[in-house]
């Protein structure tokens, strides 16, 4: 095996905690990765597109940090909050225990809409502990320098662009452009640093103890409040009810948008350049999640998300991948140009980092059935469509009946050309059968005899073009022999049978090719040249997928077994990024929507199954 960079210096190594070592907190616009040793190493203050202000994670010497913890040696503990998105971490050392509590308000004071806050709010519970703050924000991801100045207790970093106001009811200090403090506590003793984001009017305001107290308080208050409105009562609440709470922090609450993650450039293999910005809303990602959230009760967010598609994705407006992106900002912008920033180094040298993404103008046709399908879950569980949005289902259905047939990039976006993918097949036929579905039980005008007419011809195509005689099983693309996990929505979908012989012929193949030890990978690169270099980890998506297709071929006691396993790769607070490393480590970014929803997924339909 090749040396990377990466191994052959331990020492940098040393220097990065693992992506699963970090908890996550958030206000519905941005939200900040706190390090199991009290360090907030990725923030971008006020969107979760905007430019970072911390970004160590992906450079330890460029991109900015806040640093807060004991400063003796010291073993850590981080947890959240009972049933909210606060997040503590505890500092054990031989003369006292302490923590510190990070939050970030949600506050529904119309005139605060534009206060970015951030606060961390340190406690002494025994003892005595001395602490160190040093607060070294580096803007627009590191390439903009800033000046910084005291005043009236406060520190304010200043670009031409953007500035940033610490408080704190501890001494500050300024040391080569940052903040510092040190300070000790006794047991009951608390100090508190907030960070603003200000300007456009918003100005430094002091966060006193009192202040801090009560801005706790309503934060634990309203996470409190949105999860109590969740209907599951399974087996495995605590995960189930972490998944909720990360999805909604996902969620960017001006327009509705859900992002596929908060990070970008968190690498799939170490040392590899599969290292992509994830920090907008894909359609297929946000689609299903709308499933999720109605499953659990959330009707609130699958109406926002609503909202978006009418308000930001409207037929006629397409290019070359149809009347839809696969992706969009989180204000709807449909530009969303990719560049590398050759400044940072990558996390643990993983280079290149990458702001914007490319794949935003290829064509995935599988999109146009998830957004369907979670129009039609819509439709029947929370309230029925208006009549302009089911012209825009229309709409969308005649341009699925007219593209269907042709090759694109697929789900997994590769690089290496277009193909006829199975999933895009299976997509747009669930595109147009969910459509017949609402017109047939509402009674709604369409096209019907084309519409089946297309139906029927795409699931022909699918039996005949994407079965192989010698793999016994459904693949990846037409006329081939390469596995594909993808085909796992197959059943999931109502396409096939969960019971067929070719189906259960099919999920004996994929379990002997793709699945190792209950995880599962996407497809084999070997096997199928996806455009780039190296090898990645297992999809916790497709291991979900996976646990959903036993539940529903009745193998109830291997369904159980997979995903109790799962959840032990869970990190320390419940959450997962997008892959599992072959040594059991989280890679890419994180946490991941993606398998956040899928674990929801299925652990309500385990759970139904098990009675």
């Amino acid at each position: 095996m090749s040396t990377t960079p990466y191994e052959a210096d331990a020492s940098e190594a040393s220097r990065y905690l693992p992506i699963a070592d970090h908890g996550l907190i958030g206000d519905l616009r941005s939200v900040a990765l706190v390090g199991t040793d009290g360090t907030i190493d990725w923030y971008c203050c006020g969107a979760f597109d905007s430019p970072s202000v911390f970004a160590s994670v992906l450079d330890a010497d460029r991109g900015g940090s806040f640093e807060l913890a004991a400063s003796v040696p010291a073993r850590t503990r981080q947890f959240y909050f009972p049933d909210t998105n606060v997040l503590i971490t505890r500092f054990f050392t031989e003369d006292g225990v302490g923590e510190v509590q990070d939050f970030m308000p949600i506050d529904g004071d119309p005139a605060e809409a534009d206060r970015h806050r951030l606060i961390r709010r340190v406690v002494c519970v025994r003892g005595s502990i001395p602490f160190r703050a040093r607060v070294a924000p580096r803007f627009e991801y590191g390439a903009v320098p800033h000046t910084v100045r005291l005043a009236d207790g406060m520190a304010v970093f200043e670009t031409g662009r953007a500035s940033l106001g610490l408080t704190s009811t501890v001494a500050l200090e300024v040391r080569d452009g940052d903040a510092c403090a040190e300070f000790k506590l006794a047991q009951g003793e608390t100090a508190v640093l907030a960070l603003d984001h200000v300007g456009g009017g918003v100005l430094p305001r002091q966060c006193a103890w009192e202040e801090a107290e009560h801005e706790f308080n309503s934060t634990v208050a309203y996470w409190r409040r949105w999860l109590s409105a969740s209907k599951y009562r399974g087996r495995w609440r605590e995960m189930v009810h972490r998944s909720a709470l990360t999805l909604k922090l996902l969620t960017y609450a001006p327009t509705g948008a859900i992002v596929a993650a908060p990070t970008t450039s968190l690498p799939e293999e170490l040392g590899g350049e599969r290292n992509w910005d994830y920090r907008y809303m894909w359609v297929r990602d946000a689609a299903f999640c709308v499933y999720a959230m109605l499953r659990l009760g959330f009707t609130s967010e699958a109406a926002q998300f609503m909202r978006f598609v009418s308000r930001h994705i409207t037929p006629g407006d397409g290019g070359p991948s149809g009347p839809l992106q696969i992706m969009y900002g989180i204000d709807g912008r449909t530009e969303l140009p990719e560049r590398e920033l050759g400044h940072l180094a990558g996390y643990r040298g993983s280079a290149p980092v990458r702001v914007g993404n490319a794949a935003s103008d290829q064509l995935q046709l599988d999109i146009y059935g998830a957004l369907i399908d979670s129009v039609y879950l819509y439709d029947k569980w929370a309230q029925p469509i208006s009549s302009d949005q089911w012209d825009h289902v229309c709409e969308l259905v005649e341009w699925v009946c007219d593209h269907w047939d042709q090759p694109d990039e697929g789900i997994w976006e590769t690089r290496g050309g277009r193909k006829n993918f199975l999933y895009s097949r299976l997509m747009c036929w669930v595109a147009i059968e969910r459509a017949i579905r609402m017109a047939n039980r509402r009674g709604l005008p369409a096209d019907l005899p084309r519409w089946r007419e297309s139906r029927d011809v795409i699931y022909r195509r699918i039996m005949t073009r994407c079965w192989s005689d010698e793999r016994r099983a459904f693949v990846q693309h037409e006329d081939c022999d390469v596995l594909d996990a993808s085909v796992l929505m197959m059943p999931l979908t109502k396409f096939i049978a969960p019971t067929d012989p070719k189906w259960l012929s099919t999920l004996d193949a994929l379990t002997q090719d793709l699945v190792s030890d209950s995880l599962v990978y996407r497809y084999d690169p070997e096997a199928s040249p996806d455009g780039l270099r190296g090898d990645e980890g297992t999809f916790s998506i497709c291991s979900f997928w996976y646990v959903e297709a036993l539940v529903h071929a009745g193998r109830l006691d291997e369904a159980r077994l997979a995903f109790e396993k799962m959840l032990t790769y869970a990190n320390h607070l419940g959450l997962y990024a997008e892959e599992i490393g072959h040594t059991g480590e989280q890679q890419g970014n994180f946490p991941q929507a993606f398998t956040h929803l899928s674990l929801i997924s299925a652990a309500f339909n385990l759970d139904r199954a098990l009675g």
